[in-house]
């Protein structure tokens, strides 16, 4: 048996994201969602997904806006001068230097995990890292203790099997790909060691935004059932694709406190949106027999 696990992204980040995935969601496009617990939207968010029932994750945030605990605002590791996290490129570059304090980047995760519970009485199905934050060196060894801790049964492995021949993805991304792929050979010994577990086999780097297309995630997906089922020819075969559907922000309304992004402003998202209601794609996965599910249903 097939298990695919279509999760979006994001949700809470703003108000045309938020639209985007209840939209892909109520379709079937979507199978389950990750929550930015400092998402401007994360408010609505969370009223949606009670609304409409979309099982929810956490995509813990360590790169964008600022700490959910208010402690770590001022003169900690994780934030610049001004209080804000690093950023995407800054957070790996202080990780690679050894900058974070491990304790301060535990206390951020138990804080993101503790709102998430307060805010729907429950831990998180699964738990992911924006920008692949918690895979990180710093990073992922808190992150798999904290989470187990939390009660968090699934988290992600981003390496992507037939990477290499996504000729489409630019030289500086595979570069970053690569990184995050090394990231997760250590990254996966001590997120099993703490009892969290991983899709056999994972899609969603080489297809963000316009690079997103019907015949890029069949070749995708065939590669990954592919290598799982010669892991485990007579088991249940899972695998999780990361997606990013929405509608384009509006100018100066979402993000995490410093706007949306360019990725958000931009089209790339109902791109996705379009790819993912593409009918061709329902008619792979019967022929396929994937059954599509969430992480509660594994």
């Amino acid at each position: 048996m097939k298990k695919l696990i279509i999760n979006a992204d994001d949700f809470g980040y703003c108000p045309e994201r938020n639209r985007g995935i209840v939209e892909s969601y109520l379709r079937g496009d979507v199978t389950t969602a990750s929550l930015m617990a400092n998402g401007e939207a994360a408010e609505d968010a969370i009223k949606l997904a009670a609304l409409h029932n979309i099982p929810l994750g956490l995509h813990l945030n360590l790169t964008e806006g600022r700490p959910v605990c208010n402690r770590l605002r001022e003169d900690s590791s994780i934030v610049d001068s001004s209080g804000w996290f690093h950023g995407k490129l800054g957070v790996r570059k202080m990780a690679y230097s050894g900058g974070l304090d491990p304790a301060e980047v535990q206390q951020e995760i138990e804080a993101q995990l503790s709102w998430f519970k307060g805010q729907l009485g429950r831990p998180p199905t699964h738990v992911d890292g924006h920008n692949h934050v918690h895979v990180l060196p710093g990073v992922r060894d808190v992150y798999a203790a904290a989470t187990a801790a939390a009660g968090v049964r699934w988290t992600r492995l981003p390496v992507q099997l037939d990477l290499s021949l996504c000729d489409w993805v630019s030289e500086p991304q595979q570069d970053l790909f690569k990184e995050v792929e090394e990231d997760c050979q250590v990254a996966r010994q001590i997120f099993l060691q703490q009892g969290l577990k991983v899709t056999d086999s994972f899609v969603g780097l080489a297809t963000m935004g316009g690079d997103m297309s019907v015949q890029r995630l069949y070749n995708s997906l065939q590669a990954g059932y592919k290598s799982a089922a010669a892991a485990n020819p007579i088991g249940h075969m899972t695998c999780e694709v990361m997606v990013h559907p929405g509608y384009p922000s509006m100018l100066g309304c979402g993000g995490c406190g410093q706007g949306p992004d360019n990725f958000s402003l931009s089209h790339d998202r109902r791109h996705e949106m379009t790819v993912l209601r593409d009918e061709r794609l329902n008619t792979f996965f019967k022929e396929e027999g994937i059954e599509l599910c969430s992480f509660g249903d594994l």
